[in-house]
């Protein structure tokens, strides 16, 4: 059985005590918050919610800690201190920052002695496995990432951060001329911006600059400013009627050629539809807390990614039996 911890209970946390349930391997132990534990409520009977300070006194009796911050604040400092205690798992997903958060998170861990999963969940995570696949399957090629429509977290909560933002709901849009230009095989070169849009629904605090606002999204690195960015100020009435689900999804797509003169064009696509973002990507942090302990238990040490870890690690079944149903 591997106990589960979790800091943070956002959207995130909710699925991941969510996902617990539905795997008969694992348990909730605690969950830990900045907040007033009084006023957090959550669905496992039993499992206490504390104050994040008492994090470190679970020592030995939690196994892997799931850390459900943002990427922007929260992970960059959350995920190298809680790995010099315990296994621990992030969905870090600032692609530009990933290799310093690997190395931040790296020395950490390995001085603890622990495992340290980042970046898991479907992009960073499953998307970039078939990424990895696909230019390894078809090496002349060129890839293709779209995402959406969806709503994305990391940007959501990123936007939420700028002083005068109440609330945020942010929608990454594919363009669609372009998606068809690849399922086609033209393998078009594209930049960032013939890719997506993004669109931008804020709330924003009593007598906040709007204007100012919008210029902060538009201009944020990393997230914004190589796009065409939308800002949409709505009520938070508006907010809650029409935006208080979080669907997502994407897919990848490897266009290439095999043959002696590359004559046959093949093409790889790997689709996600969600109803539920946080739901979905929780679900993959679970799996990949499975596959810590297994790891762990071979006396392994250190930062990883999904690219790291063995894909029978992440499974609860036996190696028989993945070889009767699953090869």
């Amino acid at each position: 059985m591997v106990r589960i911890g979790i800091v943070g209970y956002g959207n995130l946390a909710k699925g991941a005590e969510c996902a617990i349930r539905q795997n008969e391997d694992m348990c909730l132990v605690a969950v830990f918050t900045r907040r007033d534990p009084n006023s957090v409520k959550i669905l496992t009977p039993d499992v206490p919610v504390l104050p994040l300070e008492e994090a470190e006194q679970f020592v030995g009796k939690i196994d892997v800690m799931l850390l459900c911050g943002g990427s922007a604040t929260d992970l960059p400092v959350l995920t190298p201190k809680m790995a010099k205690y315990f296994h621990v798992v992030d969905s870090f997903d600032t692609h530009a920052k990933i290799p310093q958060h690997f190395a931040s998170v790296d020395e950490r861990a390995k001085e603890g002695g622990k495992i340290a999963v980042i970046s898991a969940g479907w992009d960073p995570g499953l998307f970039s496995l078939n990424r990895l696949y696909g230019t390894a399957v078809l090496p002349q090629g060129k890839d293709y990432t779209f995402w959406g429509k969806g709503v994305s977290q990391g940007h959501s909560d990123a936007v939420r951060r700028i002083h005068g933002v109440k609330d945020c709901r942010q929608y990454t849009i594919p363009v669609a001329d372009a998606m068809d230009r690849v399922r086609a095989g033209e393998n078009p070169t594209l930049t960032t911006r013939e890719k997506h849009t993004r669109l931008c629904y804020v709330v924003a605090e009593e007598g906040a600059d709007k204007d100012k606002i919008e210029e902060e999204i538009k201009t944020m690195p990393n997230y914004f400013a190589d796009y065409d960015t939308t800002v949409v100020f709505i009520s938070a009435e508006e907010m809650a009627r029409d935006h208080a689900g979080l669907p997502h999804g994407g897919s990848v797509i490897r266009s290439g050629v095999t043959g002696w003169n590359g004559e046959c064009r093949e093409t790889i696509e790997y689709k996600l539809t969600l109803d539920s973002n946080p739901q979905f990507t929780s679900s993959v942090l679970v799996a990949c807390a499975r596959a810590v302990m297994k790891m762990a238990n071979r006396g392994e040490t250190g930062c990883k990614t999904l690219f790291d870890i063995p894909p029978a690690d992440l499974s609860a079944m036996s190696q028989q039996e993945l070889l009767a149903t699953m090869l």
